[in-house]
């Protein structure tokens, strides 16, 4: 314990130049994708709204697109059952919340960025098929809310701020992820000092049923929290690839506390949520333990 605390400020200085580093890109990339959902405006809801029995193909399509509020948006048409719930589980599957800022930021090699894209849309549109045919199966009636919710209510208790210019969303994104970049690789510099890379790292690597199972965990944490997490230990070399795509496909952002405060009944929330989680803790697990990894 001494000498990790002899050691702080030399762990301080270079988790400093580790974030300094990626802030420009974290800027740049935000700015990219706060002018794209600015210009859009609400043309994803539009567009599930008449998207019917192809809702899970849109709405996989839609959730790679860079909205930070699209997944809660999404949430409150499913609590309103304007959208199917395979269609809620595809977007929440697709969607990328911050894994695409922090993947740039960092570097990642382009053919990488579009394989995690492109599995994530694939095993969102074929869950969201496979769920809509199920449930149309099984369920003999549909169940309407009292009330529809309303996106501007969610967006106010979120803080999201959907009417400021973007640039100056993309500033506050970027000093709130950097800040949060920070915190989390200080933390982690001091884990890998403290127990060494590589016995770290071989607590999951070695243990792919578990790590996917653990990350898919993660990937429920209701904010971005959990894709900057799940990302950067992949980053870094703690986790697999498996492991990193069950908690992206998992991580849905605020839509799953979102649906946990709104939609009822409560057992059809949760029933989504675990649906959520088995598909991506098992979609992990088959990449790690077939050739299937070995694509990345």
């Amino acid at each position: 314990m001494e000498e990790l605390l002899h050691h702080i400020p030399e762990i301080l200085l270079h988790t400093l130049k580790d974030t300094v580093i990626v802030i420009p890109f974290l800027f740049l990339t935000y700015l990219f994708m706060e002018f794209l959902e600015h210009k859009s405006g609400n043309a994803a809801e539009i567009w599930l709204n008449r998207s019917g029995k192809f809702g899970p193909l849109v709405g996989s399509l839609l959730g790679v697109l860079p909205q930070c509020g699209f997944s809660a948006a999404s949430t409150g048409l499913y609590t309103g059952r304007v959208i199917t719930a395979g269609t809620l589980i595809a977007i929440w599957l697709s969607t990328s919340d911050e894994m695409l800022p922090i993947l740039i930021s960092r570097g990642a090699p382009f053919s990488l960025v579009i394989k995690v894209i492109a599995t994530k849309v694939t095993v969102a549109l074929i869950a969201g098929f496979l769920i809509d045919i199920i449930t149309s199966a099984i369920r003999k009636k549909r169940h309407s809310p009292d009330t529809e919710p309303c996106i501007e209510d969610f967006c106010e208790r979120e803080g999201c701020r959907c009417n400021e210019h973007f640039v100056v969303s993309a500033l506050r994104h970027t000093a709130s992820i950097t800040l949060f970049i920070l915190i989390f690789t200080f933390i982690l510099n001091l884990v890998i000092h403290g127990v060494g890379e590589d016995k770290l790292s071989a607590i999951i690597l070695d243990r792919p049923i578990l790590g996917n199972i653990l990350s898919a965990t993660v990937g429920l944490i209701p904010n971005c929290a959990a894709s900057i997490i799940i990302t950067e230990l992949y980053l870094d070399g703690i986790i697999s690839i498996g492991s990193m795509l069950s908690g992206l496909l998992v991580g849905a952002g605020v839509g799953v506390a979102i649906l946990l405060r709104n939609n009822r009944p409560l057992r059809d929330s949760l029933r989504i949520i675990l649906l959520l989680w088995c598909i991506g803790a098992l979609s992990g697990i088959i990449v790690d333990i077939t050739p299937l990894g070995a694509l990345f």
